[in-house]
């Protein structure tokens, strides 16, 4: 029962919805109160188990289909609301109104902080669940409004063409892992009982690509690159991040449609992962089973074939034929139980079947939403995201008293590049050029024009912006895409690819722009690049002092730009992609092939490394240790190294540490990222590194997929870049190696 103390303050509140939200509170209490007495799915001294079984058993047919489909109608009669179970929150509580916007998931993975993601992903369920609240005292059950976020995307960004790479943490599985365990953790809470928010891992599985062929195109990969690439960020978020939902994918995998594919579902995800929660179709996929992929002859048969394989929640319509293939013999009423069970058990964890006051996740304050806490979080999320490519001679950070810098190019005083795509809204949007302004003395002379078109080419000749960089003291040009030019298919709407990308080029009109700046220029030139994926800056870097790469920062990304342009932190992003030289480096698109691909497996020379991040100090690594040199398949290694800030600042550098094949056999990667760790040090300070690999840390896999113990000789490297030459080029420090041999 509720106090009455606590009903005393709800009526003393001056907050309109405050208010609101204290007599909805009161409503659901006393009308549990007594639908509990008489429903035992709402009598709490059961368990969610039992609860969900008197649920399903008390339904009607139509009642139990109406409640697989994303838009769930109540059943006044069971006491059941209205629940719309789509929601997105890839980097902020997303098209739900107010809400505090992140750095986009590319960002996260770029700052190699798997604790600093956590705490972002648990901001975004704060507000969420306080959003949640207010939205159900207004009646407001629609999508967006829920707690099923259809969040994190772990598919691997393995061509930097796809649009919706931006959505991952990068190309390397074990950093797509980290990052999605620590925001799936985020999501969902440490409670015992309740779920905070219920993540959701997608799209289930292969899937990074083309978008224009995605509802019909089946992706047949090797068994090696299926359980060495393609697999093991879901299988961590299942097996250690305990994430409650799976997305499945549109496409097919070995000539199954993946919302029926018995191998990915029944065997993989069930069996071998032990997966136990909700499973969810992308939206339109079980039509796509014979709409695109010809799989089956009508939506019925589809439908039939999705519930039997294991998809419990259907978004788009195919379910709403379940009775029918039902009557046809197609599938059971059996399986629909255990079907909606499993679904529902997932409502029941999040508490919504529950007196409100039983949950201490619902005692959030609608204050928290886009708190002051929260902006300040989203500032040091793109702070720790931003990547220095270049910096020659050292012009990064400029003086605050600079005379007359120039800021200039299409996104300077854009917001778009702050959003990328799946956002929320914010009325706390800080520019690149307003951040500068901030920043710079009141006596500083800033000029700014736009000087270029993002994506066609300026309709008046006469451009007087590239001629205003002979008259400024620095210049920093703001560039690059957009999600308008690459995202998902239905949205990037200045795409002529649907979403994709043809090459990796900036637009044309950009690239003539800034040569015609450098042309002009007296003082340095500063390119920042806003993308959420590789940029091939080749024709530029020579051109430019130095390069910053943003990615799609969120709603403090002109305060963050800033605070690294002007020496107030120093960069400590890392590249969590490949950067090539041109399009011509990659394999085709369609191809799923690893061979080439990612830094694994590439052997042509790159523009930028994965891995790769300057910083305004140096670092240096020394002294590398290894517990034992010849290792057997039960033992573990432990290596060390010390690292040292020699420069004058400090700063954050992120220690690597990679598996590196010696004896060359055919598809071995060349390098695999095992170990990463972010760490502050001071001018001067030196700090000990350690990483301790098992033995299954050092097995590869074969063309089967399986794991093996294969003897020889390797390296284990530490550095805060991959060990490349093409590192050492850029002005990486030498990373310390020490050589194993497996027995």
């Amino acid at each position: 029962m509720i106090s009455k103390n606590c009903f005393h303050v709800c009526l003393k509140t001056s907050s309109l919805i405050l208010r609101h939200i204290c007599i909805f509170l009161l409503f659901l209490l006393f009308s549990f109160t007594s639908h509990a007495q008489k429903q035992k799915w709402l009598d709490t001294s059961y368990s969610f188990n039992e609860r969900a079984d008197f649920l399903v058993e008390a339904m009607t047919l139509d009642e139990k289909i109406s409640q697989i489909v994303d838009a769930t109608p109540a059943i006044p009669r069971l006491g059941v609301q209205e629940y719309n179970w789509w929601n997105e929150a890839l980097h902020g509580v997303a098209r739900n109104g107010k809400a505090t916007i992140f750095p986009q998931g590319i960002a996260m993975g770029a700052s190699f902080n798997t604790e600093l993601v956590q705490k972002v992903a648990e901001a975004i369920s704060d507000e969420a669940r306080a959003k949640f609240l207010i939205s159900q005292s207004i009646g407001n059950y629609g999508k967006y409004a829920g707690l099923t976020f259809w969040t994190p995307n772990v598919n691997i960004f393995r061509d930097p063409r796809w649009g919706r790479g931006q959505e991952t943490y990068g190309e390397d599985p074990y950093l797509m892992s980290e990052i999605g365990v620590a925001f799936v953790n985020g999501l969902q809470g440490n409670h015992p009982k309740y779920l905070k928010t219920a993540a959701c891992a997608k799209h289930y599985a292969v899937h990074s690509g083309p978008e224009p062929l995605r509802h019909h195109f089946d992706v047949s990969p090797s068994k090696k690159d299926l359980y060495e690439t393609y697999l093991p960020a879901f299988e961590a978020l299942v097996t250690r991040g305990n994430v409650e939902g799976v997305m499945g994918a549109y496409n097919a995998i070995y000539g199954q449609p993946a919302c029926s594919n018995e191998f990915l579902i029944k065997d993989i995800l069930k069996k071998e992962w032990g997966f136990n929660g909700y499973i969810v179709s992308d939206c339109g996929a079980i039509a796509d089973i014979h709409n695109g992929h010809q799989y089956t002859n009508n939506i019925t048969e589809s439908a039939a074939l999705a519930l039997n394989t294991g998809i419990n929640l259907n978004c788009g319509y195919a379910y709403s034929h379940i009775k029918q293939a039902i009557e046809e013999g197609l599938t059971t009423e059996d399986v629909l139980d255990q079907r909606l069970k499993e679904l529902l058990l997932t409502r029941f964890k999040l508490g919504l079947f529950d007196p409100i006051e039983m949950n201490p996740h619902n005692q959030l304050s609608p204050d928290i939403i886009n708190c002051q806490k929260h902006i300040q979080l989203a500032k040091q999320m793109a702070l720790e995201s931003i990547v220095l490519l270049k910096n020659d001679n050292s012009v990064l950070p400029l003086d605050k008293n600079i005379k007359t810098p120039y800021v200039t190019g299409p996104f300077a005083a854009s917001t778009d590049v702050l959003f990328a795509n799946y956002y929320g809204i914010s009325s706390n949007m800080v520019t690149i050029l307003e951040g500068i302004a901030n920043k710079v003395s009141l006596g500083t002379s800033l000029n700014y024009r736009m000087g270029a078109l993002p994506f066609q080419k300026n309709l008046n000749p006469k451009n007087w912006a590239p001629h205003v960089a002979a008259t400024a003291d620095a210049t920093i040009a703001v560039v690059g895409i957009s999600a308008d030019m690459e995202g998902e298919e239905v949205d990037a709407i200045a795409s002529p690819s649907q979403g994709d990308r043809v090459n990796l080029k900036l637009p044309q009109n950009q690239i003539n722009y800034v040569k015609e700046i450098a042309d002009k220029k007296t003082g340095p030139l500063i390119l920042v690049v806003c993308s959420g994926s590789a940029v091939a800056l080749h024709e530029l870097y020579d051109l430019c002092d130095a390069i910053l790469y943003v990615w799609y920062p969120g709603e403090q990304g002109g305060n963050a730009v800033a605070d690294i342009i002007f020496g107030d932190v120093s960069p400590s992003g890392h590249l969590p992609i490949t950067i090539p030289q041109s399009v011509e480096q990659l394999p085709p698109f369609e191809d799923y092939s690893m061979h080439e691909r990612t830094y694994k497996y590439m052997t042509e020379t790159p523009l930028f490394p994965f891995g790769f991040g300057l910083s305004y100090t140096q670092f240096e690594f020394n002294d590398i240790k290894v517990n034992k040199t010849i290792l057997r398949k039960k033992d573990n290694v432990t290596v060390s190294c010390q690292l040292t800030n020699t420069g004058q600042m400090q700063a954050d550098a992120v220690a690597q540490l990679y598996l590196v094949p010696e004896d060359d056999e055919v598809e071995t990667p060349q390098y695999i990222l095992k170990r990463f760790i972010r760490m502050k040090l001071g001018k001067g300070k030196s700090q000990k590194v350690e990483f301790t690999l098992s033995p299954d840390d050092l097995m590869l896999f074969d063309e089967e997929g399986d794991k093996r113990w294969k003897k020889g000789n390797y390296k284990l490297v530490i550095g805060n870049a991959l060990p490349s030459e093409r590192s050492l080029e850029l002005g990486a420090p030498k990373p310390v190696h020490a050589s194993i041999e497996l027995h």
